[in-house]
């Protein structure tokens, strides 16, 4: 079994367009076992108790946003060592740094290609 078909991975965007492109994204990478959510909160809720091996989350959603999903995250034990990208279109000094300071392990900016969004998964699961 591959890595592509073992891996899990949660994607949040508020947004049904860009959570179709970032699926069709990991369709066409051969990824195929995910979850979708459409808000940081129950994105959370879902992975503190169905962990993943990685979350593509969008950094602008109402409510809870990318980096307050991210620290939730880092502050549970059983998903503070998931992997986590951010996927924004305004990667500002300030989001990129305050992501690092939570361990964020990748950021892709949109709009991305399948080859850039493959680099960036691979950078945090190692080789598709």
């Amino acid at each position: 079994m591959s890595l592509k078909d073992s891996l899990r991975v949660m994607v949040v965007d508020d947004m049904s367009t860009s959570r179709g492109i970032l699926t069709q994204t990991l369709d066409e990478l051969g990824i195929k076992n995910y979850m979708v959510e459409n808000n940081g909160q129950s994105a959370f809720q879902k992975i503190a108790t169905n962990p993943v091996h990685l979350v593509l989350s969008d950094y602008n959603m109402p409510g809870m946003d990318g980096l307050g999903l991210l620290k939730c995250m880092r502050e549970n034990r059983s998903t503070q060592r998931t992997g986590f990208i951010l996927v924004t279109g305004k990667p500002t000094p300030e989001v990129v740094e305050v992501g690092r300071r939570l361990a964020m392990n990748n950021i892709i900016r949109k709009p991305f290609t399948v080859a850039t969004m493959k680099q960036a998964i691979e950078q945090v699961v190692g080789r598709l």
